[in-house]
């Protein structure tokens, strides 16, 4: 049972640990910022056991017709994280390789660029962008809770923990101090840059002109 979540922490080689290093750092790091670290977390451990959980279910029926590959890796996680980010988002279309193409087609695009990562499974991944669009859209409202819960875990352990590890950015869960947090990193309180103070020394005062009138020195002659 316990292996319906450790697969995510599987990998075969370094180089498929780099690219699940880079899908946790933009896709994870994204879906975070928009639902806070705890129930960021939460989401994880859901989204992998029903990505596990798809995949058995549909691997017997696959696995008659070609080879399957074993799930393993933090993408079925981040396709479930892309597919709520999709489903749930305001925009009708954005850019993909220089080309505008309608959101809801982008995670089925990364699906296939996500084919060619090395010892990737193309079913695992489709079952976590199925379990990430079935949440999206509102079919496992079981596993959603309230800005008040998130707001109490912020205060339990371990999440109160993470709070205090130097070096560590946690989201809070309500949405007001989510904003709160991004709007004094655009506008930072007074003091909070260092200000450098510039002398402009004036320049140095030429001297006065004299001049005298001819008839000065007049009396020389």
């Amino acid at each position: 049972v316990h292996r319906l979540v450790t697969y995510i922490f599987v990998y075969e080689d370094l180089i498929s640990l780099t690219c699940g290093a880079i899908i946790i750092w933009y896709f994870a790091g994204s879906f975070e910022r928009n639902v806070g670290t705890a129930k960021h977390c939460f989401l994880t451990v859901a989204f992998a056991i029903l990505s596990a959980l798809l995949y058995l279910l549909l691997e017997t029926v696959v696995s008659r017709v070609s080879e399957v590959e074993d799930a393993k890796g933090f993408t079925p996680v981040a396709f479930a994280m892309l597919g709520v980010s999709t489903t749930r988002s305001r925009m009708k279309r954005t850019l993909v390789f220089g080309v505008r193409v309608p959101v809801v087609l982008v995670p089925w695009l990364m699906l296939c660029i996500a084919w060619f990562i090395p010892h990737s499974s193309l079913l695992s991944n489709l079952c976590g962008l199925l379990a990430g669009e079935a949440y999206g859209l509102g079919y496992c409202f079981c596993l959603d809770f309230p800005e008040s819960v998130g707001s109490k875990l912020d205060r339990v352990f371990p999440f109160s923990l993470l709070k205090r590890v130097p070096g560590l950015k946690y989201i809070p869960g309500p949405l007001a101090e989510r904003r709160a947090l991004e709007s004094s990193k655009i506008n930072p309180a007074p003091g909070a840059y260092p200000t450098q103070s510039y002398y402009c020394s004036s320049p140095p005062a030429l001297p006065a002109l004299q001049v005298q009138h001819p008839s000065a020195q007049s009396q020389w002659f």
